[in-house]
């Protein structure tokens, strides 16, 4: 163990070695801060504290794992074996399942995900009669959600709510129903013996808040306390933390208010900005080295950041070569952007780097189809990161679905889901029979269907037949779930429904059903995973521990390392958040995307985006590409961009700015790297002479034309191409080649170029700034139209 606190850097060392109090260790990206916490927990360990009185919290299952598995290779596994070590959720619902008895629960509890809850509301809504289309627009399911979690989070239960100040919020946008929506969610979830995500930290705030004696018994359990990623804590993580170490105050929070992205999910910077204040004799520990990044990457983030008022002193820096500068590229349109971004990937490609070393990131996931298309163009495999979870794929949420109802009778969700999958006859007009039954005897759905004649189920006897035939098999498996591990209950039930498809007796397999094959075959061998795992701890690998596991995974846990061709990566900035890369592009740098419309109103959403702009530059090891676009088409229309104001906050010393498509004959010449990266921008005169560029290394482009005069604008006959059409639809009339148009933001402008694409009309305009624009149509806004 000695030797391995020596490998750590004096300012690593010092935070590990430090246990005689509060610490705050404030870890800068790419310091090295998850190395610091297993070293810390590997240390406490070898100090003799046994690992169940250890508590450490973070913020993947993936992260917890990869943790322990270092641990036990450093003390050994015997010695970590116990360790309480997972996510918030993860721990907190083992904790809810050992007291359910305090909360009205029972121990086999179901824990919904998004879209188990989504489809609750939606339910809820339908009942009060409120998902019109014309309410469908206010009270969205996301919207309703969003707002109880953010009640939950502020520890409001429905009956504050509805005197509180969300209710005032909702009267003002023409929502005055959130309220009564909430009350009734949460008297379904409890009907169902189910709770949601929020509800594992609220229902544990509320078990120690009112239960001292389950509170102390858990204070006593946990002597020392470490809290990964500490600045993306909520309210009620916060709190939770407080109380267990209220007497003890041997807690270790890791964190960088600089990375602190994640307001919109409900953290609060203000836990790690004031944790100090909270515990006075805290100690606080830098880790300023970054071992990822070039100089200048890390002193251009660092440039950049230092405009945020609300944060720790830190001075990050790195001991790396200097590297390339941090580029700014402005381009003409957002097609012409991602070809850029595509171009440079496929050119640094062919000359030998792996295109596992490249990510693209961006601010919104619409952002991504121009650049899909452009890496298609160009056969550059790319992947995107933060797709459809391995746990939300539709073949393993219902058997997820199957699992849950066998292990919650009560889980309504769950047999709303699975009562006709595979197909037995039972449709929707017999599942409202059911479902109108059970309210009216306030009982679950499982418990109608399975006594129809008790409950007074107005259905065929066909239908009685089919619904005691489900109930009894699901009832079946519920039987074992006393004898039988997770792994052999799923193993029965996916035989019993026949899932596991097979060559022999379906013929050749489609994609698809391959597809749906290798994942019901990958969820058991998860479930497999989880039950030798908890068996080698010495626990029970039950039907509930391992639902528990697979409605908490989070994106992060659940992608495969992959497969074996190198992929780009393609995924928003919060999914970057703790992944590197040698090559970062950070596309759409444009004020009203990034920073976003909403956070223009107040500086500390200002400040939020500065700080997610940071994350993504810090992703990056040796080059950081920051790209915008002059006009894109955005919310449904071509907008004129100004670049973003982040743009300005990084310093020019460690910036190289160029701009890459302005004509047809300028171009980025990638071949040549001797003369700096992207600074290699040509014009060329019709002759085929080239320009150099100017001493200050900014590139020489062809000056853009003047305005025109439309008025002397030759007439249509001098402009008809064989390529294109004469006229295409508009409206409710026509548009023709050389019409005069006024266009809502572009002004005056003329007609060139009418044609047909996949996704509808195009036209090219020329306006009278002298610019040309190609719009598709069913976007465009024309106020007037004259025959030209």
């Amino acid at each position: 163990m000695q030797e391995d606190i020596e490998s750590l850097n004096p300012q690593q060392k010092e935070a590990v070695l430090y246990n005689n109090g509060p610490s705050l260790v404030i870890a800068g990206a790419g310091s090295g801060k998850t190395r610091v916490l297993t070293y810390k927990v590997a240390y406490l360990l070898d100090l003799g504290l046994p690992p169940e009185n250890i508590l450490a919290l973070t913020f993947t299952n993936k992260a917890a794992a990869e943790m322990k598995q270092r641990i036990a290779r450093m003390v050994g596994y015997n010695k970590s074996k116990g360790l309480a070590m997972g996510t918030f959720h993860s721990i907190f619902a083992r904790i809810l399942r050992s007291e359910a008895g305090y909360l009205s629960l029972t121990p086999s509890f179901t824990i919904y995900d998004t879209d188990d809850s989504k489809s609750l509301v939606k339910a809820v809504m339908k009942d009060m009669g409120i998902d019109t289309k014309q309410a469908e627009k206010q009270y969205t399911p996301s919207f309703v959600l969003s707002r109880i979690s953010a009640a939950k989070n502020s520890v409001m239960f429905p009956k504050d709510y509805i005197v509180s100040d969300f209710a005032l919020q909702d009267k003002r946008r023409d929502m005055p129903r959130v309220g009564e929506i909430y009350t009734e969610y949460m008297r379904r979830l409890r009907a169902a013996n189910a709770v949601d995500f929020d509800d594992l930290l609220l229902l544990t705030y509320v078990l120690f808040r009112d239960n001292e004696e389950i509170l102390q018994k858990y204070r006593e359990r946990f002597q020392f306390i470490l809290v990964d990623e500490y600045q993306d804590t909520n309210t009620l993580q916060y709190y939770i933390v407080r109380m267990l170490a209220a007497q003890h105050h041997r807690v270790c929070v890791v964190g960088d208010d600089a990375q602190s992205i994640y307001a919109f999910r409900g953290a609060k910077i203000g836990n790690i900005l004031n944790f100090c204040n909270n515990f006075p004799e805290a100690r606080t520990f830098k880790l300023e080295r970054n071992y990822r990044s070039t100089k200048n990457i890390v002193s251009a983030a660092g440039s950049l950041i230092k405009k945020n008022r609300g944060q720790l002193p830190k001075n990050v820096y790195s001991e790396k070569e200097d590297g390339e500068k941090v580029k700014i590229i402005e381009t003409r349109s957002d097609d012409e952007e991602a070809r850029m971004i595509a171009g440079k990937i496929k050119d640094m490609g062919n000359r030998g780097a792996s295109y596992d070393d490249f990510a693209i990131l961006y601010r919104t996931n619409s952002q991504s189809r121009k650049l899909e298309d452009a890496l298609r163009s160009l056969s550059v495999p790319y992947e995107i990161y933060g797709g459809t979870s391995f746990y939300q794929r539709k073949e393993v949420k219902d058997i997820l679905a199957y699992l849950r109802l066998i292990a919650n009778h009560a889980d309504d969700e769950a047999l709303r889901r699975i009562i006709n999958v595979p197909a037995r006859g039972i449709g929707n007009v017999t599942m409202t029979r059911i479902a109108e039954s059970a309210r009216n005897n306030n009982t679950s759905l499982f418990d109608t269907a399975s006594a129809p004649d008790k409950y007074g189920l107005e259905v065929s006897p066909a239908a009685k037949t089919k619904l005691v035939a489900f109930t009894g098999m699901i009832g079946k498996y519920s039987g074992m779930t006393d004898n039988m591990n997770a792994l052999e209950i799923a193993r029965e039930l996916v035989n019993e429904l026949d899932l596991n498809l097979t060559d022999e007796k379906y013929g050749i397999l489609t994609p698809d059903e391959c597809s749906r094959l290798e994942n019901i075959s990958e969820l058991l061998g998860s479930i497999g995973e989880f039950c030798e795992s908890r068996q080698s701890e010495g626990e029970e690998a039950s039907l509930t521990g391992f639902l528990s596991l697979a409605v908490l995974a989070t994106d992060q846990d659940t992608k495969k390392e992959d497969e074996d061709k190198p992929k780009v990566a393609l995924m928003t900035i919060h999914a970057a958040k703790g992944l590197e890369f040698p090559n970062v592009f950070v596309a759409g740098m444009e004020d009203g995307l990034f920073p976003g419309p909403m956070s223009l109103a107040d500086n500390e959403s200002i400040e939020e985006e500065r700080r997610l702009l940071y994350v993504a530059m810090t992703r990056a090891g040796n080059l950081c590409v920051l790209s915008y676009a002059d006009e894109r088409f955005l919310y449904g229309q071509l907008r004129m961009n100004k670049p973003s104001r982040f743009l300005d906050d990084i310093s020019d010393k460690y910036v190289e700015r160029s701009v890459y498509g302005y004509s047809n004959s300028t171009f980025v010449d990638f071949s040549r790297r001797d003369e700096g990266f992207f600074t290699r921008v040509r014009s060329k005169d019709f002759s085929g002479n080239g320009q150099q560029p100017r001493k200050t290394g900014m590139p020489v482009f062809e000056p853009r034309p003047e305005p025109r005069n439309l008025q002397r604008i030759s007439p249509a006959s001098s402009i008809l191409s064989d390529e294109g059409l004469q006229s295409v639809p508009y409206g409710r009339g026509e548009l023709h080649l050389g019409d005069i148009v006024v266009h809502d933001s572009f002004g005056e402008g003329q007609v060139r170029f009418l044609g047909k694409t996949v996704d509808g009309y195009t036209a090219k305009i020329l306006f009278a700034n002298g610019k040309e624009r190609m719009m598709l149509l069913k976007f465009a806004k024309f106020s007037s139209i004259n025959r030209g």
